[in-house]
């Protein structure tokens, strides 16, 4: 009776600690077929099967621990996927050029983050993660900004002004500071490094960045508004990065409507402005949604003012809770000297691009 008893203790003290701590694997798969065209002197088109048309494909793990008295310790690695071929993507560990590395195998280049957070307190995270200025313009956009159907905002276009290319979406190196919950009010603050040494000259504070975004959600209702500076040495194609958005929902129950405004400052030798608009709708439907969205980017200075006008609609049907099959089409506009295109064409300046996907989703 008393060795029963000892193993059923054991067996409770176990349960306990498992139920303190816990590790899951997750990730999301999603791949389609993809077609874009372009007109004009020196246009083409191009087919292909990729990965990421409705989200980012992704392989992660995350865990948490109770500490007691409201404490809890975490971690967070998530890695892009490129299901189509099987590789992975490059990350940057500096926030610079110069740090860009990967592509090919599996890097954690979406989220690579420990934190210690607290009911009371908030939470602190160290590691890289989203730059808080991108956090909005995705949050807030129906397609995500991905494939045929994303906005042609800032992190379609600033992005060209912030060494990195399409790893500047997220910052390396990096301390955030999340509110806790008061309210509906949100808010995190963050601070990431270059990791220059000090003898370098101009390019010593290259990569540091300094963000804040606040936000209040409550019922149908979620505003937040967002800016962050990341320093670079000032130059005819270099220079200090600023991003700022305010952005907006309200959820009918019939319709989900959105709105993103963005105003953006490149001081290079010849000072750049960006300004951006995104209108957005969500409507459910049976066992989907529909997906609509209209959005603008113009960069103003040196005398040229390209600018870029899209139309996208889309279907995502749910098949189940984890699986669902989507298609996207884009209609993309570009005047005062812009030349962009959608999935992988080219058009000519001043031409129209066209973008369509079909595929499937499925989550884990």
């Amino acid at each position: 009776m008393k060795k029963s008893l000892v193993a059923l203790a054991i067996l409770a003290a176990a349960g306990v600690a498992s139920a303190q701590s816990s590790v899951t694997m997750f990730g999301i798969v999603t791949i389609g077929l993809q077609h874009g065209t372009g007109d004009g002197v020196g246009s083409s088109d191009k087919s292909g099967i990729n990965s990421g048309g409705d989200v980012t494909s992704r392989l992660g793990f995350r865990g948490t621990e109770d500490l007691g008295g409201g404490m809890s310790a975490g971690f967070w690695l998530e890695g892009q996927l490129n299901v189509d071929n099987g590789s992975g993507a490059p990350t940057g560990t500096n926030n610079q050029v110069g740090g860009i590395t990967g592509g090919g195998g599996l890097t954690f280049n979406r989220r690579s983050t420990v934190s210690l957070a607290s009911k009371s307190l908030g939470e602190v995270r160290l590691g890289r993660d989203y730059r808080v200025e991108s956090v909005n313009n995705s949050a807030f956009d129906p397609f995500t900004v991905q494939g045929a159907g994303g906005s042609e905002g800032p992190d379609g276009q600033a992005n060209r002004f912030l060494p990195g290319g399409g790893t500047a979406l997220r910052v390396s190196n990096s301390v955030s500071y999340f509110l806790p919950k008061l309210g509906g009010f949100y808010g995190q603050f963050q601070h990431s490094l270059g990791e220059n040494a000090n003898n370098v000259g101009v390019t010593e504070d290259d990569g540091d960045h300094t963000g804040i975004r606040l936000g209040w959600a409550n019922g149908p209702i979620n505003v937040a508004v967002s800016t962050g500076k990341t320093d670079f040495a000032r130059s005819a194609t270099t220079g200090d990065v600023t991003l700022s958005n305010v952005a907006g929902s309200y959820d009918f129950g019939f319709a989900k409507l959105a709105a993103v405004f963005n105003h953006d400052k490149f001081d290079q030798a010849v000072e750049l402005t960006g300004k951006g608009l995104l209108i957005g709708a969500t409507v459910p439907m049976g066992a989907g949604e529909i997906r609509a969205a209209y959005s603008r980017y113009e960069i103003t200075g040196n005398g040229l003012s390209p600018e870029i006008k899209k139309v996208s609609l889309g279907y995502r049907h749910h098949l189940s809770k984890r699986t669902a099959l989507y298609a996207t089409v884009g209609h993309l506009k570009n005047s005062g000297g812009s030349s962009r295109a959608l999935l992988g064409a080219t058009t000519g300046v001043n031409e129209n691009s066209t973008g369509s996907e079909f595929g499937i989703t499925h989550r884990f």
